[in-house]
C-alpha cells in the first residue's frame, strides 16, 4: 500500500510509524511544512490513564515518551485571595516538540519516510497515493477542499486567549483567575519540562477589547500577561512562540473519510486546550486507523470500520470539552456567584467526566470539605439539620425548602405519561408507579403531565383534574404516598396544544387518531409535523376559557391532596408554543418579542399563583432552547424566568427541545444541566436540571457544584423504583424504610 500523509503531528507521526512497522512493504511517507525544529505551542499534557493505553501499541516509544514527563498529581485553585488544592488527579507534561522528535525518530526507525519544509497545497502530486492522510491541523486546506464531503462543521467560540511559555515551574497543574479594571483573566499552567511551563492565558472578548488588547502586538501582548500576572509569575518571564491572541475553533466532522482521504488529529475533531485531550484524541485517531487497515482488506471497509470505532469515543470527549470550554467561557458567573469551596468542586467537575464518587476517590478531603459546606447551605436553606448527628449528608440527601414544604432530599421522579388512564381517570397503575417511587425514597414525586380539560389531552390515554372522579383518583394515590413516605407529591398542570388528539406512544406518537379527533388549538395554525393536526389559532375568547380550565384544574389538585403545583410551558404544548418564534406567527400583542410571547403563558402562572395557597409552592417547567437556530434563546428564558421568579415561581424545572420536528439535539451526558446552571446563577431562581442523569455520583456533582438545587430523574427511575435508597446503601446514608421492610435494613444485598 501507498500512503501519503500531509502533516506531521502526532496523529500522523503516530499512525505511519503503527502502519510501517506492522507492514514494512508498505510505503508510507510524510509531507511536513514545518522545520524539524519548529512546532507551535509549548507542552502537551496527558493523563496516567492514556499512556497505558498507549504502552501495548509500541512498547518503545511509550517508554521515550514517559521517561520525558513532568508528573505532577495536584491542582491548584487561585480564587478571590483563596488558594485551593486539591490531590490524586495523576498528569503527566512534556514538551510538544520532544514529543514530536521522539515519534518521528522511531517512525524513521521502522522505515516511515520524513519530509520537512514540504508545504503541500494541493494534491495532485499525489494522486498515485492508495491512502491518503489529512493530518494537516487546524486549518486543514484538505479538509476545506471537501468540506462538503465530509460534513465539516467549524465553530470559532467567542473567548480570546494567548499560549505562552514561562520559566517559572509550576509544581500543579494551576488555575489563577485575576479580576482587573477590564474584567476578569484566567490562566491554566503546568510544567511540561524541568524549569519551564505553558501559560495560557484566556479572558471573554469584551473584557480582551476593553484592555486594548485587540490593538496589542505580540510584544505588548507579554508585557500585559505578565503585568496582570506579576505576583504569580514572581519575577519570572513570559516566553513567546506565536503568541497571538486566538479564537479556538471546534472542529467537528460527520464523516471521518471521503474516497481515499481520512481525516486524522486537529483536522478532524478538536477538543478544547482546558481539557487536555487533543494529542490523546489524535494518537488514538492513529491507533484506530492501523487497526482499521489491518483488520480490512478493502479500503472502504477498512475506513468505515475507523469512523465507526472512533465517532462514538470522539463525540463523547468532545461533548466533555465542549462543556469543560463553556465553563471557562462563562466563568464570570461562577466567579460571581460561588464561595471558594463550590467554585474549585465546580472546576474540577465542570466536564461531568469526574463526578463526585470520582472526585472522593482522587481527594476524599476536599470531597468532605464540599459535602460540609452543602451541608451547612441546606441547614441554613430548609432550616432543617442533617438527620444523623455528626455526620454530613451526601449532597443529595439534604434537605430543600420550597416555602413551607421541605423536601427530606434532592431527588425528584420526572413526570412521565403513563397513557393509561380511562377517561381521565387515574388509576391502579398510577398508584404502584408513583406509590412505588415514593417508597423507593425519591423525595419529590411528580405526576404525569395531566390535562386541564378533555380538550388538553395528548392521547385518549392521558390522566385528567377536570372532574370529581379524576380528583378522588388523584386522591387515592396522594393518600397512599403521604401514609407509606416521606415523599411530598406535585401535579403538572398542562395542555397539549397542537400536540393534542394523538395516539399513545405505542400506537405511534405525535400521529392523530384515526377517528374520535377532537379540536386542536394554538397560538398560531401552524402544525407539529406532516401528517399532524393543523391546529386553529386561539382568539381571545379561547384563552379567556383556557385559563378557566386552569384556575379550576389548580382548585381540584388542591383537592385532590398535592402539596405542588407544576405549570407546563415546555415540550411545545399549548404554553410552550406562545413562547417559541418557530411556532408562534401572531402579530397581535401575544406575537413578536419575548415580552407579548410570554403575555398569555405569564397571564395563566399569576392567574394560578394568586388562587394556589400562598404557603404552598408552584414551579414551571420550560424548554431553555428549542434546538433549532431561530428558535427560544438564551436571552428569552433568562427573560421568561425573571419574570416568573418575580410573579412568584418558587423553582423553574428546566428542560430543551421538543419544541419542533426538526430540532436539531445535542445528546450526551447530563447534556440538560448547562441550562439549569445558566439560569440559576444568572437570575437566582433555584432550578430543578433533567436529562439523562443517570449515576448518584452525577447527581451528588449537580448539587454539591451549583448547578441545580433539585436532579429531576426519569428513565433511570422507570428502571429502578428504588433509585434513591440504593443511594443511600451505596453512600451508608440511613433512609427510614417503612415497617413492611424493615427486614433489609440490615441486609447486605449482592448485586453480582
Amino acid at each position: 500500500m501507498n500512503i501519503v500523509c500531509i502533516g506531521g503531528g502526532p496523529a500522523s507521526l503516530y499512525f505511519a510509524m503503527l502502519a510501517k512497522k506492522r507492514h514494512p512493504d508498505w510505503s508510507v511517507v510524510i509531507h511536513e511544512r514545518n522545520p524539524a525544529d519548529v512546532t507551535w505551542g509549548f507542552g502537551v499534557v496527558f493523563s496516567d490513564d492514556t499512556m497505558d493505553g498507549f504502552r501495548d501499541d509500541d512498547e518503545q516509544t511509550c517508554q521515550a515518551i514517559t521517561d520525558s514527563f513532568v508528573h505532577w498529581d495536584d491542582i491548584d485553585i487561585f480564587f478571590k485571595g483563596e488558594k485551593i488544592t486539591s490531590t490524586g488527579h495523576g498528569f503527566a507534561g512534556m514538551q510538544r516538540l520532544k514529543l514530536l522528535q521522539i515519534l518521528e525518530a522511531r517512525a524513521r526507525e521502522v522505515g516511515v519516510e520524513i519530509h520537512h519544509d514540504s508545504d503541500v497545497t494541493a494534491l495532485d502530486d499525489h494522486k498515485g497515493a492508495d491512502l491518503i492522510i489529512a493530518g494537516d491541523g487546524i486549518g486543514s486546506f484538505i479538509r476545506a477542499q471537501h468540506e462538503a464531503d465530509f460534513g465539516t462543521d467549524v465553530v470559532m467560540r467567542p473567548n480570546k486567549f494567548v499560549w505562552m511559555g514561562t520559566t517559572k515551574p509550576f509544581d500543579a497543574f494551576t488555575f489563577y483567575f485575576n479580576e482587573t479594571e477590564h474584567g476578569l483573566f484566567r490562566a491554566h499552567c503546568y510544567q511540561y519540562m524541568p524549569g519551564t511551563s505553558t501559560f495560557i492565558v484566556e479572558c471573554t472578548e469584551e473584557t480582551w477589547r476593553r484592555a486594548g488588547l485587540d490593538q496589542a502586538s505580540e510584544a505588548d501582548t507579554l508585557a500585559f500577561c505578565e503585568s496582570v500576572f506579576a505576583k504569580e509569575l514572581d519575577g519570572e518571564a513570559l516566553i513567546s512562540n506565536m503568541s497571538i491572541w486566538r479564537t479556538f475553533p471546534r472542529v467537528r466532522n460527520a464523516r471521518y473519510f471521503h474516497d481515499n482521504i481520512v481525516l486524522l488529529g486537529d483536522a478532524l475533531h478538536t477538543a478544547h486546550f482546558s481539557i487536555g485531550s487533543g494529542t490523546k484524541l489524535a494518537m488514538e485517531d492513529g491507533v484506530a486507523l492501523a487497526k482499521a487497515l489491518d483488520d480490512h482488506a478493502s479500503l472502504s471497509d477498512a475506513l468505515a470500520a475507523f469512523q465507526a470505532e472512533r465517532e462514538p469515543a470522539v463525540d463523547s470527549l468532545q461533548r466533555a470539552a465542549q462543556v469543560s470550554m463553556e465553563w471557562f467561557e462563562e466563568t464570570e458567573r461562577y466567579y460571581d456567584a460561588q464561595e471558594p469551596i463550590q467554585f474549585a468542586y465546580s472546576l474540577l467537575t465542570r466536564s461531568m467526566r469526574i463526578n463526585h464518587d470520582n472526585l472522593a476517590l482522587r481527594d476524599p478531603a476536599l470531597v468532605a470539605r464540599a459535602e460540609r459546606w452543602v451541608a451547612e447551605q441546606a441547614e441554613v436553606q430548609s432550616g432543617r439539620k442533617a438527620n444523623v448527628p455528626g455526620r454530613t449528608p451526601p449532597p443529595i440527601f439534604t434537605p430543600f425548602r420550597l416555602r413551607d414544604l421541605v423536601l427530606e432530599n434532592r431527588i425528584v421522579l420526572s413526570p412521565m405519561c403513563m397513557y393509561s388512564a380511562v377517561d381521565g381517570v387515574v388509576n391502579d397503575w398510577h398508584l404502584v408507579h408513583l406509590g412505588s417511587r415514593a417508597v423507593g425514597g425519591a423525595g419529590l414525586i411528580y405526576a404525569e403531565m395531566t390535562a386541564i380539560s378533555p380538550q388538553a389531552r395528548i392521547t385518549p390515554g392521558c390522566a385528567g383534574i377536570w372532574n370529581d372522579d379524576q380528583v378522588a383518583a388523584w386522591g387515592r394515590v396522594n393518600a397512599f404516598i403521604h401514609a407509606n413516605s416521606g415523599a411530598k407529591t406535585c401535579l403538572q398542570l398542562g395542555h397539549a396544544g397542537r400536540k393534542a388528539s394523538t395516539k399513545v406512544l405505542w400506537e405511534g406518537m405525535d400521529r392523530p387518531l384515526d377517528d374520535g379527533n377532537w379540536e386542536v388549538i394554538a397560538p398560531s395554525a401552524i402544525p407539529y409535523a406532516e401528517g399532524c393536526h393543523v391546529p386553529r389559532e386561539m382568539t381571545r375568547a379561547d384563552m379567556d376559557a383556557t385559563l378557566a380550565d386552569y384556575m379550576a384544574a389548580a382548585r381540584n389538585a388542591l383537592a385532590a391532596g398535592f402539596d405542588m403545583i407544576e405549570l407546563h410551558m415546555a415540550h411545545g404544548y399549548l404554553l410552550s408554543t406562545f413562547l417559541s418564534p418557530l411556532t408562534n406567527a401572531r402579530t397581535d400583542d401575544y406575537g413578536g418579542s419575548i415580552e407579548n410571547r410570554m403575555r398569555y403563558p405569564m397571564e395563566v402562572f399569576t392567574a394560578l399563583r394568586a388562587a394556589w395557597p400562598e404557603t404552598m409552592p408552584m414551579a414551571v417547567r420550560i424548554s431553555a432552547t428549542d434546538w433549532k437556530e431561530g428558535g427560544f434563546s438564551d436571552d428569552d428564558a433568562a427573560a421568561l424566568t425573571v419574570a416568573l421568579r418575580d410573579a412568584g415561581c418558587d423553582i423553574v424545572d428546566v428542560s430543551a427541545g421538543q419544541v419542533v420536528k426538526d430540532q436539531k439535539p445535542v445528546y450526551g451526558r447530563l447534556f440538560q444541566t448547562p441550562f439549569s446552571t445558566k439560569l440559576r446563577l444568572d437570575t437566582g431562581m433555584a432550578t430543578m436540571t433533567v436529562g439523562n442523569i443517570q449515576s448518584f455520583g452525577d447527581a451528588n456533582a449537580i448539587i454539591a457544584g451549583g448547578r441545580a438545587d433539585l436532579c429531576v430523574i426519569a428513565r433511570m427511575h422507570l428502571a429502578d423504583p428504588y433509585w434513591t435508597r440504593h443511594a443511600a446503601y451505596e453512600y451508608d446514608w440511613p433512609a427510614p424504610w417503612p415497617n413492611q421492610y424493615v427486614a433489609v435494613q440490615r441486609y447486605t444485598p449482592r448485586w453480582s
